[in-house]
Formats: C-alpha cells, structure tokens, sequence
C-alpha cells in the first residue's frame, strides 16, 4: 500500500461501514431481494473492474446460445443515456457502453439491453421479450436487489481480492467476507504455464472464504484483427515497435503477451472505460510517426476499440496500421468440463424445480 493511500483510511471505514449495512438490511430481508421464474447468472466481482468479466460473460453465451434464449443485461457503464434502452445494430458506446456494445457486435442474435436497476431491467426483458429463456447479468454482485440463480465471483490472478482493501484505500467494492455470497469464483488472466503450486496456494488462500467451486483461467489471445481500411490483413512478422492504445482496469497481462511479439512496446495507457478524445489520438498519431522503424503497428483491445468509432477519431488512424486483439477465456487443465458441468447441473436444476412448482399450482 503506498504511504498517501493510509490517509484515506477513515473515508475506507466509513465506506465499508455503510456497505456492511447495506449487505446486513439484505441479509435480514429488510431490504428485498427478487428471484425470478427464468435462469438468471450473474458475472461479477469485489473489486472495481479488470477482472475480466465481459470476457467471460462471452464464453457463457458462446456455450449456451445453442441451447438457450438469452439476453444479456449490464448496467452500460459510461454511457450517455438514461433507463433501459435494448442494443441494436446502430448503437454505440455512447448508446449503450463499451462492452455491452462489444457483446451485441459479437453476438448479433441474442439480446443485449442496459438498465442501471437490473431487477427493472429483467421484468422488462420479461414482459417485453417472452421468448427469451435465460438472463446473464453483466457486473452485478453488488446489485443485491436480484438474487441471481448462479452467482459468479471473478478475481484476477495478478490482483486477487484477498490482497486488496475496502475502497478508496484500495479497490475492493465491499469486504473480502462477502465472498461467501458467490456459487464459484474463478480466478482469472493468470500466466499460461500455471504451476500446481501456484493453483494450490490459491485454493488454500481463497478456501478461507468458504468458497468450494474455484476454477482457474487465462486469457486466449487470438489473431490480429485490422481495425482500419489502410491496415493489412496480418501484422509483419518481425515486428520492432508496437504501440499499445488502452482504456482498460489492468493491462499488464496484455502487456506482457505484446512483449513477445515485438522488440519495443511503447505503451499510451488511459483509465478504465476511457472515452478517447482527438488529441489523445493525435498524441499517439505524432508518436507512431516520430518513431524510425519499417516495422511497427498499433494495437487496442476489443473494449477500446468500441469507443473509437466515431469519424472524427478515425481520421486520427487514417493511415495508420491499427489492430485490436481478441481475447476469450481458457481454462486450464480439467476445469474447462467442471465449470461447464456446474452451469449446465444449475440450468437443469433449476428448469426441474421450476417445472415442480408449476405442477403444484
């Protein structure tokens, strides 16, 4: 913990005294939380982003849009409009937020809306989309208004919750305890070769949460893709330079998968959810021209590319080589098969029971 943060931990005590609260009105039913008669599995996590939610929120819909209906609900964060608005093929980051918008780009046949109260947001699905069978919730462990039928804790590898504290101090939501509300967690971007030793000292650590389902995963970076009209299909081989343009929580494992692609990586980092203006384009643009090297490009996620699709923007990369870098979720080892099997037991068990209850009325 850096020596200024330890000034802000009474703003930390208060901050967690009220969040205790909070969980406690929940807890004791004061406050109400909503089942619903449909499947809902929420992603989340205590801390305040990079854990890499929407990734997984797309490996949930890549394995189950065979089999279900699904609608996928986040809050939008960052967006520019108010209450519930349903992505469509014209939305933009502006519209809807980033990864909401990633998601509807990725999966055009399913359902992507917005709506800062989900419970609202579900009973609107509900009422308005009747055909839809299953809701994944995006971002919303701390949304207790919902009781979700499968509640998913993230953590990543490099920053997991347990080496955290209560914000503003560090960057957890609420306390560590408060784990125990999860079904699973799975801990996240941890490096391709994971050692037994490593996966062992994290169930000893994590197991203090009572947590019993822990799976383990990483990031699968996939092809270069180019992001603009003067960019070739594939990058050179023998890369010298590479420029990194990121608005994201933590970038440190991507930074670390470009390193072995490049001699030099000069990084342009920007906070979580940036939204990119001209002359942080420009900046780049001088810096990408200054540099002397035949071999160079620029490379941005799939998130930071969403907010960089307005014209004025593009004519910053206009002739520029620009590509974003996929990613998707990969387990390791046998966890790939536990995790798909613990949400297909839940969806099963849960079209069961419902089916039971149904019988009785």
């Amino acid at each position: 913990m850096e020596w200024f943060r330890v000034l802000l931990l009474p703003f930390a005590l208060l901050y967690g005294a009220a969040v205790w609260l909070r969980n406690l009105l929940f807890d004791t039913g004061i406050l109400p939380s909503k089942s619903f008669p449909l499947p809902v599995i929420s992603v989340g996590n205590l801390s305040a982003g990079g854990a890499g939610k929407t990734p997984q929120v797309e490996y949930l819909v890549c394995l189950l849009k065979d089999r279900y209906r699904i609608a996928v609900l986040s809050r939008g964060y960052k967006r520019k409009t108010k209450g519930f608005v349903l992505a469509g093929p014209d939305s933009t980051a502006y519209d809807i937020g980033d990864e909401p918008l990633q998601i509807r780009k990725k999966f055009p046949d399913i359902l992507v809306a917005v709506q800062g109260n989900r419970r609202k947001g579900i009973e609107r699905i509900m009422r308005e989309h009747p055909e839809v069978n299953l809701i994944i919730l995006d971002d919303a462990f701390q949304h207790r208004y919902v009781n979700p039928g499968l509640n998913l804790l993230l953590t990543g590898y490099y920053n997991p919750f347990f080496r955290n504290f209560l914000l503003p101090v560090g960057n957890l939501r609420e306390a560590k305890q408060r784990a125990k509300r999860a079904d699973a967690l799975v801990v996240t971007k941890t490096p391709q070769v994971f050692s037994p030793l490593d996966r062992r000292f994290f169930v000893q650590k994590l197991r203090r949460y009572k947590l019993k389902n822990i799976y383990f995963s990483r990031l699968g970076y996939q092809a270069f893709q180019p992001l603009t009209p003067d960019t070739p299909e594939t990058p050179p081989g023998n890369l010298k330079t590479i420029f990194l343009l990121t608005g994201i929580a933590n970038p440190e494992s991507l930074q670390e998968r470009l390193k072995t692609r490049c001699k030099d990586l000069v990084v342009h980092r920007y906070p979580d959810h940036h939204q990119f203006r001209e002359k942080d384009l420009k900046k780049l643009r001088k810096a990408f021209c200054e540099t002397i090297s035949r071999s160079k490009i620029v490379v941005t996620t799939e998130k930071d590319a969403m907010r960089m699709e307005s014209e004025q923007l593009r004519k910053q990369l206009e002739g520029i080589p620009v590509y974003c870098l996929p990613v998707r979720v990969v387990f390791h080892n046998e966890d790939k098969q536990k995790f798909d099997r613990m949400v297909f037991r839940f969806l099963e068990n849960f079209t069961g029971k419902h089916k039971k209850e149904e019988q009785k009325t």
